[in-house]
C-alpha cells in the first residue's frame, strides 16, 4: 500500500518538493487517519481501560475540541467494546490548532453502566466548570454510554474478553466500528479509580442522582 507521502504534491513555486503549509496539514490528517488502524487493545495488559465508546447513539456531533476530565471511584458495566476512532471539530473552530480539526481517540461503548462518585470538569481558562453525582447511596447509571478519550487509567477487570476483533464485527454493546480497525470487547467490565481525558460523551439514558454543577478553582 502506498504511503501518504506518495500523494503529497510538490510546491509548484519552489520546484524542490518542499511541502506547502496546506499540503503539510493534509499529510498530518492522513497520518492521523492511518493511526486509527494501529490503536492497540494492550490497554488491558497495562491495567488501563476506557469509560466507553462510540455507542448505539454514536458520537456524530462536531466536538468543541476542549478536553474534559472524568473520574469515578468505580465503574461496572455489561456489554463492553473499544476501538480507535477520529473525532472532528466544527469548521473554523478556534481550537483546531495544528490538528486539522481532528482528534485521534480511543472510543469505547458500554451497554449498561453504573458509576460511583462521578466527577466531570472542564477548564474554561482559570476556572473549572465542575459536575459531581452519585456520591450517596444511589449510583450514576447509563445505557448506551459512550466516551471518546485520549488518556485513561484505572484498575480494570473483564469477563470473557476478546482482543483483536475487527471493529466492524463487534456485538457486545450494539456498536460496529470502522472495518479494518483493531478492537476488543467483553461481557462485563469493572474499573476502579477511573480517570479519563475525554472529548465527547453520549448516552441513551443518563441518570445523575445528587447532581451538583458549579464553578470551582479545582478540577476533578
Amino acid at each position: 500500500m502506498a504511503s501518504s507521502a506518495d500523494n503529497i504534491p510538490e510546491n509548484p513555486e519552489s520546484g524542490s518538493g518542499e511541502l506547502t503549509e496546506g499540503t503539510d496539514r493534509r499529510g498530518r490528517v492522513r497520518l492521523r487517519r492511518a493511526a486509527v488502524l494501529a490503536v492497540p487493545a494492550t490497554l488491558v495488559a497495562a491495567g488501563l481501560a476506557v469509560l466507553t465508546a462510540e455507542g448505539a447513539l454514536g458520537v456524530q456531533f462536531a466536538i468543541s475540541g476542549m478536553p474534559f476530565t472524568v473520574t469515578a471511584t468505580n465503574l461496572d458495566g455489561t456489554g463492553f467494546e473499544q476501538f480507535g476512532n477520529l473525532d472532528n471539530m466544527a469548521e473554523g473552530s478556534p481550537n483546531t490548532g495544528d490538528t486539522g480539526g481532528q482528534v485521534l481517540v480511543v472510543t469505547s461503548a458500554i451497554k449498561n453502566a453504573t458509576l460511583t462518585k462521578l466527577c466531570q470538569s472542564v477548564d474554561l481558562g482559570g476556572i473549572n466548570l465542575k459536575i459531581t453525582a452519585g456520591g450517596g447511596k444511589d449510583k450514576v447509571s447509563a445505557t448506551d454510554l459512550t466516551t471518546d478519550s485520549t488518556e485513561l487509567s484505572g484498575d480494570a477487570a473483564f469477563d470473557n474478553i476478546e482482543i483483536g476483533n475487527d471493529a466492524s464485527t463487534l456485538t457486545k454493546a450494539g456498536v460496529k466500528g470502522p472495518i479494518g480497525v483493531f478492537s476488543q470487547q467483553a461481557d462485563t467490565v469493572h474499573i476502579a479509580n477511573l480517570r479519563q481525558t475525554n472529548y465527547a460523551t453520549t448516552a441513551g439514558v443518563f441518570k445523575l442522582p445528587g447532581l451538583k454543577l458549579g464553578f470551582s478553582d479545582s478540577a476533578c
